[in-house]
């Protein structure tokens, strides 16, 4: 799709480049209805004037904003790395946008992003929903999903499932007849919680199992540790799922001082594997997602949308490996 121009809003409006660039300027030389005409014209094509108003140049920038949230630092480094080494073979560079939650929300960061005129925004945040999309998607900059599965005509995007990791995760679990499966909740990571959640609960159905248990964090307890001391002391599963290393080793420490030994005991799998889980004791097995190969694809896919090439698949999946260490027995 074509990227409106400040051309487009003086086609539209019947009047000049010139004329335009004062109503973005807000200089009062300009006549009410003529200044109310280009802003109708502006509102109407979604043109951004702040491009002009801050002196961008009207043509490509050659310039991709990239969205993480502050709080995945430990977990994105490698995904930049391949999306940064892809951009260099395509001569673009990369302006790195972070969202610090409470602090500094999506949709500030995606006011900033238009503001700065960029080609394309690659975002990787397993919150983001399509609404929160409309803003950038209304000025036509092509977007491509690292982590989340989500396409139409302008939207991208290349993942791993972790909904099917969580399934073949439970169902080796299943096969054997330990069924006391546990997931601990994340209130940081919704979307990777539901996708837990909704592959554990297709294992469970197709055993004609029942239920799993959802381990609930309340409100009061500031850390996960605080609140498994105690849950330990009256709960015991055959696995416990978690989606970051810091919940997977809060259980485990919690579960040592109520005397259950991982793995003899309880078994424990965390979802995301960093460098951290083979530095501790028990080492945390893990799922290893290729988080190179999710950046450099996606910034392939940014270069594509940017040259209208053809893209056979907008939802491109990756597979992931198990990484079985200290902290489970079985092998998927």
């Amino acid at each position: 799709m074509k990227r409106v121009t400040i051309y487009d809003v003086a086609s539209e409006a019947n009047v000049s480049l010139a004329t335009v660039s004062r109503v973005i300027n807000g200089l009062e030389i300009v006549r009410e209805d003529t200044r109310i005409k280009v802003q109708e014209a502006i509102e109407k094509l979604g043109y951004k004037p702040n491009a002009v108003a801050q002196g961008l140049a009207l043509q490509k920038t050659t310039t991709i904003a990239l969205v993480v949230p502050e709080a995945s630092f430990n977990v994105t480094g490698q995904i930049i790395n391949g999306l940064l080494d892809v951009a260099k073979i395509y001569k673009y560079s990369i302006v790195l946008h972070t969202t610090t939650e409470g602090i500094l929300e999506i949709n500030e960061t995606v006011e900033n992003i238009i503001k700065s005129r960029v080609d394309g925004v690659i975002i990787y945040n397993d919150k983001l929903l399509h609404d929160d999309l409309s803003e950038l998607k209304r000025y036509q900059y092509p977007i491509v999903i690292i982590g989340n599965r989500m396409s139409d005509e302008s939207i991208a995007s290349v993942f791993v499932d972790i909904e099917k990791a969580s399934y073949d995760i439970a169902k080796a679990y299943l096969d054997v007849n330990k069924d006391n499966i546990a997931i601990i909740e994340d209130r940081k990571n919704p979307f990777a919680i539901t996708s837990m959640v909704k592959g554990i609960e297709r294992a469970f159905a197709e055993a004609n199992k029942d239920s799993f248990h959802y381990v609930e964090i309340p409100q009061n307890y500031r850390s996960s540790y605080e609140y498994l001391k105690g849950y330990f002391k009256n709960h015991k599963h055959d696995l416990i799922l978690t989606h970051r290393d810091s919940q997977a080793l809060a259980t485990i420490n919690a579960a040592s001082e109520n005397n259950i030994q991982v793995p003899e005991q309880c078994e424990v799998i965390c979802m995301i594997d960093t460098k951290y889980n083979s530095m501790v004791r028990p080492q945390l097995s893990s799922i290893v997602i290729p988080s190179y190969d999710l950046g450099a694809v996606a910034m392939r896919i940014m270069t594509k949308l940017l040259h209208n090439e053809v893209l056979t698949e907008k939802e491109i999946e990756l597979s992931y490996v198990f990484n079985r260490r200290q902290s489970s027995l079985i092998n998927l």
